[in-house]
């Protein structure tokens, strides 16, 4: 039945709510997305074709990345090092299974030096032809295992656990701020055991911890499984992956763990002495998660007013406000001083924010930047010995006004729940957008209607001859075979 014309007038006339992100997510996602990034001063793009400025705030997303997963990995067992970023051609023309995967990734170094091309530019030397080109470092799989092959000796030296964090570099095509870039930064760790079981376990252990670190750090949940055949990592005999489910409904992979068997060990001849004096191939890992996760930090929490940071990994957890006059300017900004300083002591991460700039203007840039926590005070606030403090995570329902002393003391129950909320809402979304099907008629209509989220499928759907035609029209990829279902389903998704 049409609606009146006076109501449907009405509601024609009817003002958008104003939202600091413009597009909205509604209107145009991937725009959405990239006005986040700006607004929040995370990245940029940089003149090098495909590659980003990473601003102060968003690297110190990054190092807070570090800080947390690094420890685990050291308590774990394994120890830092690093690697050339260039990495001779031929190390990678002995893995050509491995390779296959990245070959057209690939950029290579031909030349060490520049010579004047007399029209006032540069050009490559001729005589400064490299013997052997270079290849930059799109994963580093093949430099160490030629490491690892001197290091190993024995099953004494066994297992050999590396991590690096460093920064590699894939010739993408088309990119996009975090999610897909040309050069981009992660952790890449590289392990050799003494057989398959200790391999195995290394993959699953280590997947663990990104669950841990995803869901108790980033409130960032997934599904954990195995990937299908297809979408194993070149070289692997089985790979395990967290996929998580953006806001659009398009899958992320998060984070990825390899069993690579004995591949590189017996390209690179990765051996061992064994404890029956016999020589034996090693059983290798590796595993990473990479600056793609602050994309899918965004995807996953952010509004249509910008960021919403997950407190434990924001750079500031709590920002402080001083609403000032100027006969009351010295005396609010030393009370709010003194209030930074008594929440740093803490254990806080705080920002006093103290520029010589307009109140609103300051009140947006934290809720574009995700601050968990805004407090603001003025000159009554102060002279009561009290504050107002807003959630990010709720807006300005949130807002509640508490003696400092009492605001100081439940500062880390009100950041844990923002923490909980934020995690229960993206299993929400996840859960309410996960689908069970059974046929690929099932999938097709899904996705023919526009709808969005994961399908979960019995696995034996993979042997059907018509899938691979409704996958490639729908652009869908298998993201895993979830732990949870073990094995019996598989998630078929869009991805990015």
């Amino acid at each position: 039945m049409n609606k009146p014309a006076k109501q449907q007038q009405g509601q024609n006339n009817k003002k958008k709510p104003r939202t600091a992100i413009t597009p909205t997510r509604e209107e145009d996602f991937a725009e959405w997305y990239q006005q986040v990034v700006k607004s929040a001063d995370f990245a940029e793009n940089s003149p090098t074709r495909g590659c980003m400025i990473i601003k102060p705030y968003g690297w110190a997303i990054w190092e807070k990345c570090q800080e947390i997963f690094d420890k685990w990995l050291k308590d774990y067992g394994v120890e830092n090092a690093s690697f050339p970023l260039l990495i001779p051609m031929s190390f990678f023309s002995r893995e050509a299974e491995h390779v296959e995967g990245f070959a057209k990734e690939c950029a290579v170094v031909t030349h060490h030096r520049l010579e004047s091309d007399g029209k006032g530019g540069l050009q490559p030397a001729e005589d400064a032809k490299l013997e052997e080109p270079y290849v930059v470092r799109p994963t580093s799989e093949t430099i160490i295992g030629d490491a690892m092959s001197r290091w190993i000796q024995s099953y004494r030296d066994l297992p050999m656990q590396l991590n690096q964090w460093a920064q590699v570099l894939r010739w993408e095509m088309r990119t996009r701020l975090f999610l897909r870039t040309a050069e981009f930064f992660w952790h890449e760790g590289h392990n050799a055991f003494e057989d398959h079981k200790g391999a195995d376990d290394d993959c699953l252990h280590v997947m663990g911890l990104y669950e841990k670190f995803f869901t108790e750090h980033l409130a960032f949940d997934g599904f954990v499984g195995v990937k299908t055949p297809e979408e194993t990592f070149p070289g692997a005999n089985r790979t395990y992956a967290f996929e998580a489910m953006m806001q659009d409904g398009k899958a992320l992979q998060a984070a990825t763990t390899h069993d690579l068997g004995t591949t590189f060990a017996k390209t690179f001849n990765i051996t061992y002495q064994g404890r029956d004096e016999k020589e034996h191939l090693c059983h290798t890992t590796s595993w990473a998660f990479s600056t793609r996760t602050i994309g899918g930090l965004i995807m996953m929490h952010a509004d249509d007013d910008g960021m919403i940071m997950p407190p434990r990994i924001a750079p500031q957890q709590i920002i402080i406000l001083p609403i000032v006059k100027e006969d009351t300017a010295e005396a609010v900004q030393a009370f709010c001083a003194k209030l930074t300083k008594d929440l740093k002591a803490k254990g806080f991460r705080v920002k006093f924010d103290n520029r010589d700039m307009r109140t609103p203007d300051k009140m947006w840039d934290a809720v574009k930047k995700g601050v968990p926590i805004r407090v603001e005070i003025g000159a009554r606030e102060m002279e009561e010995g009290q504050l107002t403090y807003v959630r990010r995570d709720i807006g300005r329902e949130s807002k509640t006004t508490l003696a400092v002393e009492e605001f100081v003391d439940k500062a880390e129950g009100i950041l844990d729940d923002i923490h909980d909320t934020m995690l229960a809402r993206t299993r929400k979304f996840r859960d309410e957008n996960t689908h069970d099907v059974t046929s690929i008629d099932e999938i097709e209509a899904f996705f023919k209607a526009e709808k969005i989220g994961f399908l979960r499928a019995p696995v034996a759907i993979l042997e059907d001859d018509k899938l691979e035609a409704v996958m490639k029209e729908y652009s869908l990829s298998t993201r895993n075979m979830p732990n949870a279902d073990k094995g019996e389903k598989v998630l078929i998704a869009k991805a990015y």
